[in-house]
């Protein structure tokens, strides 16, 4: 990223170091084997806590950094390009919902945990197997929430949940009576956990009361463009391990790269992702100076991170040939996690349409 401040510079190399020798992809090849029922190595994330990543979109008053999205976009590119597994995302995203909507009481009562690494928070919104935000049934009637949340990221461990609901978003705690869940595997090895609801109490404390009626839609889309920024070290990743092996793989006397058509692909992979750092780039920036005015500029970004990285990993795996068709070889892992977070909080499609009717198209 250009322009970036002398801190920033600093997160971003401190992150790529510790991620290449601390936490690379034989990192995840190992959580996934050992079969940690978290999804990620808790050890690994109070490392980053221990850092200062899982407070970096917390203000400094509530013990996080306030370093902003521009710098959790930092990071997570880093740990993207190592498909890393950490709760880091969700919890992040957990947290701006209450620093969007939350009582005084209840940022003090949350935000230092999550800044700390000592609470794993996340959203739980979705009920079906595609993102609709317009299609929430969940709902409080006499004091008592009932429903149910499909896929919820980091859902077998989280020990607080923010909940969509018909009337606004509410905080219910992982271990409150009447919510239970069930651990739904998918492709990427990451935790994705079905959350049911069955009369969970509901006090005056629990509902995210602030930020508008919009306050679903300013948090989603920080979800999202959180999400894109893991999806940008994914796209970059598979673009230079498949370059480098371009160049080394010899086929009929020659390396695969001195191939015109290789080079074309490869060419117009880069000139892609390229357009995927600008938007991506450009949403985190928007986030940091004004949430209320990002949706249009989050909506071109999802919808373009989507179709990118998605080439990106398909290219990875053909170009690869037989070998990137293994479990052996890496390349599984960034195409799996890829086709995950093109459907999380909204596929390319969704995101198209959702710019056209913001714009009145």
């Amino acid at each position: 990223m250009a322009g970036l401040t002398e801190e920033q510079a600093m997160l971003r190399d401190m992150a790529r170091e510790w991620s290449n020798n601390e936490n690379p992809v034989s990192a995840f090849r190992t959580m996934r084997d050992a079969g940690h029922s978290e999804g990620y190595d808790p050890a690994v994330y109070a490392e980053m806590a221990q850092m200062g990543w899982t407070g970096i979109l917390v203000p400094e008053e509530h013990g996080g950094s306030g370093f902003g999205f521009v710098g959790l976009g930092l990071v997570l590119e880093e740990l993207g390009r190592n498909v890393a597994a950490a709760p880091l995302a969700a919890s992040s995203a957990a947290a701006m919902a209450i620093m969007l909507g939350g009582s005084d009481e209840q940022k003090a009562k949350y935000l230092r945990k999550i800044a700390s690494g000592e609470l794993v928070a996340t959203l739980a919104i979705d009920e079906g197997a595609h993102h609709d935000p317009e299609k929430i049934e969940t709902a409080v009637e006499g004091g008592k929430l009932n429903g149910r949340k499909a896929f919820v990221p980091e859902g077998d461990s989280a020990g607080l949940f923010v909940v969509a609901a018909r009337d606004g978003l509410y905080l219910v705690d992982g271990d409150a009576e009447g919510v239970s869940r069930e651990a739904r595997n998918v492709v990427d090895s990451r935790s994705h956990a079905e959350i049911a609801l069955k009369d969970v109490a509901i006090g005056n404390d629990s509902r995210l009361a602030e930020g508008g009626d919009d306050l679903l839609d300013k948090v989603l889309d920080c979800a999202r463009a959180i999400a894109c920024a893991e999806m940008l070290g994914l796209a970059v990743q598979a673009f230079e391990t498949t370059n480098e092996y371009l160049k080394t793989r010899v086929q009929f006397g020659q390396a695969l790269s001195s191939f015109q058509a290789l080079q074309h692909r490869m060419a117009e992979l880069f000139a892609d992702i390229a357009l995927m750092r600008s938007s991506v780039e450009g949403a985190l920036q928007m986030l940091d100076s004004n949430i209320t005015g990002a949706a249009a500029t989050v909506a071109v970004a999802k919808a373009t991170a989507n179709d990118v990285v998605h080439r990106a990993t398909h290219e990875m795996i053909q170009l690869h040939g037989g070998i990137g068709m293994t479990d052996e070889h890496d390349a599984g892992f960034y195409f799996k996690r890829a086709r995950v977070l093109e459907q999380q909080w909204g596929s390319a499609g969704f995101h198209r349409n959702r710019f056209a009717t913001l714009n009145g198209y």
